[in-house]
């Protein structure tokens, strides 16, 4: 499997919001469906002008991303057909070269997320409740050593 990393494209877009859709579905089952409509318009309108992003490709195509507002993980997805193959570690050891430390929101009930953050070595900062609905966050760090 031929794996790249590179930085977001425009042209990018339509591959990334798949990536995002199909995984953030999975990870969130518990969010209403108002959820996704506006995330899927915040994407290319609010967060990704506003961010340093990255995708990770295969074989030409983005299925996946990480997305930094300076030491934070801002959104970060891989496409579920590529979960457990290392796409995600790759991103993650790229915001790793780029910052000495990160910090992520995750919800709580977001399993997947949680366990995956915990194996790479984020450690909890606090828990807070997300306004919008009432559901838990955790404010995770990591730091290199």
């Amino acid at each position: 499997m031929n794996i790249d990393i590179r930085t977001y494209q425009p042209a990018d877009l339509h591959d990334l919001l798949y990536a995002w859709e199909s995984a953030s579905q999975l990870a969130h089952p518990f969010m209403p469906p108002s959820f996704f409509e506006q995330e899927r318009y915040n994407i290319p309108h609010v967060y990704l002008p506003n961010t340093d992003t990255w995708v990770v490709c295969v074989e030409g195509k983005v299925e996946g991303f990480i997305a930094l507002m300076d030491n934070e993980v801002g959104g970060f997805f891989v496409d579920p057909t590529f979960h457990g193959q290392g796409l995600g570690q790759a991103l993650m050891n790229k915001a790793c070269t780029l910052h000495d430390s990160l910090v992520v929101d995750v919800f709580k009930d977001n399993k997947m997320g949680c366990r995956f953050y915990q194996q790479y070595g984020f450690t909890l900062i606090e828990e807070k409740t997300w306004d919008e609905t009432g559901d838990a966050m955790l404010r995770l760090g990591w730091a290199a050593s």
